[in-house]
């Protein structure tokens, strides 16, 4: 099986294209970091006429600070919120550029793994240019919550719904039901292969038939393009492939490895970080040996099988 490279621009930073903003309905605006890849996540900006909300921030406090000031341009004032959709720290380091002003929101299970695992991406990629973010500790969730939160941006009604496991076990999506707008952070990442080590793909499954009970117009998810409502097929189609795929490999006596390098991935090949497949599949293969959802697996062995998958490229983050 033949997989796209992990790094398209020369794995260098400073190639990487900038970060645009696109306004996807009144005041609400998508800040989509290209081109999707490791740390390079989406954010999201809500504007009222005296507050301004931030859905997840940054990796790295330069792309945090370029967040900030996108915010500050489009709405006049420092963001008074920010609402995490999970605890890895693409959507969460950003968090200390905002702290000082900002009331950080998130599930209560996000607090506890912030806590424990939000700096790990600076120890998988000690080369990158994390910025002084400070201590984690300092820009945790202040208000947490279990099931659903309303909260409001001036008049404008925003719900934070926890759909987890998928992802992740902390996954909380925001949702604009005024204008239809979703911010599902990574449970849908639209042109990029879902990661579901960490979660779930049943989980993952049940929270896309939950989020096609919304009914959106627009999903801003944690990685790639602004996308319509395609996204949820294309991200449920995926997870069923993967699923498939486990059974077969499982049948025929193969290692979750085997079984990607097997696999024939068809339209996924071109999703970003196609090689993200052993990751899904060694959870696929655990949720049909009828393991608990919340099975831990070790991640080291596992990106090192995505690097060999990957013909021995290590995983670039171009933050």
């Amino acid at each position: 099986m033949s997989l796209p490279s992990t790094t398209p621009y020369d794995s260098h930073p400073t190639r990487v294209p900038p970060p645009r903003v696109e306004e996807v309905a009144d005041g609400i605006f998508a800040y989509i970091q290209p081109d999707g890849g490791w740390c390079l996540n989406n954010a999201g900006i809500l504007v009222g006429h005296h507050t301004t909300a931030l859905v997840d921030t940054a990796a790295t406090e330069a792309r945090a600070r370029g967040l900030r000031a996108a915010a500050l341009e489009r709405g006049g004032v420092e963001p008074r919120m920010v609402l995490n959709t999970h605890h890895h720290g693409d959507h969460t380091l950003g968090n200390a550029v905002a702290a000082p002003y900002a009331t950080v929101v998130a599930h209560a299970r996000m607090r506890d793994e912030m806590a424990a695992k939000g700096e790990g991406l600076k120890h998988m990629w000690p080369d990158t240019e994390w910025g002084q973010l400070g201590d984690i500790r300092r820009s945790l969730p202040m208000v947490a919550f279990e099931d659903r939160l309303t909260v409001y941006v001036d008049d404008l009604v925003v719900e934070l719904i926890h759909v987890g496991p998928a992802h992740s076990d902390n996954d909380v999506v925001v949702w604009v039901p005024e204008h239809r707008v979703l911010f599902a952070g990574d449970v849908l990442m639209p042109g990029c292969t879902p990661f579901v080590l960490m979660g779930s793909v049943k989980g993952s499954l049940e929270a896309i038939a939950g989020l096609r009970e919304l009914d959106p117009r627009v999903v801003v998810g944690g990685h790639g393009p602004v996308a319509g409502p395609e996204a949820l097929g294309e991200t449920e189609a995926y997870l069923r492939w993967v699923q498939r795929v486990a059974a077969d490999g499982i049948a025929a006596g193969l290692t979750p490895y085997e079984a990607a390098r097997d696999a024939a991935l068809g339209p996924y090949a071109q999703w970003r970080d196609a090689e993200r497949v052993v990751a899904n599949l060694h959870r696929a293969y655990s949720e049909a040996y009828g393991c608990p959802l919340d099975t831990q697996i070790r991640s080291a062995p596992v990106m090192a099988e995505m690097a060999q998958l990957n013909g021995g490229e290590p995983m670039v983050c171009l933050a």
